[in-house]
């Protein structure tokens, strides 16, 4: 006899807290957005249930009377989850806990759950397992013997399948541990940088809002063939790739995480030795979703996390991606940008040449006479700086070229003998 198992979602119903300072829009957008953080964790929402207040209550976040309402629709619909819009303190947690059945998930342990499906890299791992015992630490009174028995099921993946004893020193030796070995990487990460810049290659980091198109964007700008999907956190390892412009000049291009509201504290702190990639870049590409209709605080968040991490002086360039679907009321922000579609191939030849623009006010231009014997120099123009214009004169055998290149370059130094 064959027994057919079903792997059946989790059933979860939504809890928010709307406060006074959020406008209806915001509020909406923000429970929208939590039933998209569910559904990419693999889970179904029955129903959501909101409550408007002056501030999130001390005990259980919603008023005495919604945690009641709350009682009878869990007991109606017997859902696997209750998950709250918003970061629950470990008293909340307790005391909900106490009152209701389901498992008790807070938007971030949501999104650290996703994190944990995601990663793929022995470093992405860590960084999250990090993440998650961060977050658990202060929780461990309240869960009672949970942590110490296998996990299965959302916020539980990660360290709660590795039998969690609810232990403090246990997970500090732990957290400990995972730091160390993140240093090892994250030095691995700095010599591969430094390398980088002792060949001095130009760098694009992309950055921008969960789900904005920027996996799509780098795999047709590379033909990378990363994972590239409509739904939230598709991108958590970060990768690097070989970008040729349209003049034929090779730039490094990294993909990296999405930005979200309210990204956990824990996240961007684990992840912040990822988001170095960020800060060594020369340039950096912000994708914008403009055919959401959130996209100018989309914009806004990543903006903030940018300065969180003191790149906001980089060169950037703003793309309004997805203009084949642009909302009706999208208006763009900021001078330095380019509408266009990342699945038009001549919206593609665009940005090269527009990033290529903005590259050259960076570089120092040169306008020079090489002799032909001088090959290899030639060569080393062609692939490592931004030629505009060469020309070869048989009657003086030479060749001569304009373009621009870095300052701090080796070439620089060496093309000022033959300045015309």
């Amino acid at each position: 006899m064959v027994i057919e198992l079903r792997n059946e979602k989790e059933t979860a119903i939504l809890v928010g807290c709307q406060l006074n300072q959020l406008d209806d829009f915001r509020f909406n957008y923000s429970m929208d957005e939590l039933a998209s953080l569910t559904e990419t964790a693999q889970a179904e929402v029955l129903v959501r249930t909101s409550q408007k207040r002056d501030r999130v209550h001390p005990s259980t976040y919603i008023g005495k009377g919604k945690v009641e309402e709350l009682v009878q629709l869990e007991e109606e619909l017997e859902p696997d989850l209750i998950i709250f819009n918003d970061e629950l303190s470990p008293s909340q947690i307790r005391n909900l806990s106490e009152k209701l059945q389901a498992r008790i998930i807070d938007r971030t342990q949501l999104i650290l759950d996703i994190f944990a499906q995601r990663a793929q890299t022995r470093e992405g791992k860590l960084q999250v397992e990090l993440a998650q015992l961060e977050y658990l630490l202060p929780r461990l009174v309240g869960q009672g013997t949970s942590l110490s028995r296998l996990g299965g099921g959302i916020g539980t993946r990660g360290p709660g399948e590795t039998k969690l004893e609810s232990d403090r020193r246990h997970i500090r030796r732990r957290i400990d541990e995972i730091k160390n070995q993140l240093e090892t990487i994250v030095h691995h990460r700095e010599r591969y940088r430094e390398r980088r810049k002792r060949n001095h290659t130009f760098q694009i980091a992309i950055v921008g809002y969960t789900n904005a198109g920027k996996s799509t964007l780098f795999n047709r700008l590379t033909a990378a063939g990363i994972y590239e999907e409509n739904q939230l956190f598709a991108t958590l390892d970060p990768t690097t790739r070989k970008y040729v412009l349209p003049c034929g000049y090779n730039v490094l291009l990294t993909d990296t995480v999405g930005f979200i509201q309210d990204l956990p504290t824990t996240l961007v702190a684990a992840f912040r030795s990822t988001l170095e990639e960020v800060k060594e870049a020369d340039f950096i590409l912000h994708v914008v979703d403009s055919g959401n209709p959130d996209y100018f605080n989309h914009q806004k968040t990543v903006q903030r996390l940018l300065e969180e991490l003191e790149v906001s002086g980089t060169p950037m360039l703003t793309v309004y991606n997805k203009q084949d679907i642009q909302h009706p009321d999208f208006v763009p922000t900021t001078n330095q940008s380019l509408a266009m579609s990342a699945l038009r191939p001549e919206d593609l030849r665009k940005l090269g040449m527009t990033l290529e623009h903005y590259m050259k006010q960076q570089m120092e231009h040169y306008d020079v006479m090489l002799p032909a014997h001088e090959g290899k120099l030639l060569a080393t123009l062609k692939a490592e700086t931004i030629i505009d214009f060469i020309r070869f004169s048989e009657e003086r055998n030479v060749y001569a070229c304009q373009g621009h290149v870095h300052r701090d370059h080796p070439v620089f130094s060496q093309l000022r003998e033959y300045h015309k």
